[in-house]
């Protein structure tokens, strides 16, 4: 293969003429992108920002959107900031059983149980927010993991 073949980005340079650019220059070009976001990130962290991050589970999509909608109410109630909902893989556990222990025994049953997740940020709870949050009820199937970060 000739390099007339290989496709190239064209990159304007300083004095306004193309030139071709290199895989190489384009793989430190996107490395740059993400230094200055991450560098973004790093600076909420020094300002002394405290983040309420909400990991809620349950078994059932509805009951899960319900809930979350729920939590978000509320902090928006009380003027917190909100990163959210993310939805988070769906972890499926599946789980093989025979059908019967002696004539039947090569037929199996397959059975599956869905964990759905949601992640919810809350960037500088006040106290109130964080009262209001944990006097919430909410439907018994619903898992909620709170961390300060």
């Amino acid at each position: 293969m000739t390099t007339t073949d290989k496709k190239a980005n064209p990159v304007r340079s300083r004095e306004g003429s193309q030139r071709v650019s290199t895989s190489n220059e384009t793989k430190k070009l996107k490395r740059a992108k993400t230094a200055k976001v991450s560098v973004g990130e790093k600076k909420n962290k020094e300002d002394g920002g405290v983040i309420l991050r909400i990991r809620v589970r349950a078994y059932e999509s509805k009951i899960l959107d319900s809930s979350v909608k729920q939590i978000i109410d509320t902090a928006v109630r009380h003027d917190a900031t909100i990163v959210g909902p993310v939805p988070l893989p769906t972890e499926i556990k599946k789980y093989t059983v025979n059908r019967s222990p002696f004539i039947y025994k090569n037929t199996r049953e397959q059975f599956e149980i869905r964990v759905h997740k949601r992640l919810i940020d809350i960037i500088n709870p006040n106290a109130k927010t964080i009262e209001a949050l944990t006097n919430l009820s909410l439907p018994s199937g619903v898992d909620i993991d709170v961390k300060m970060l």
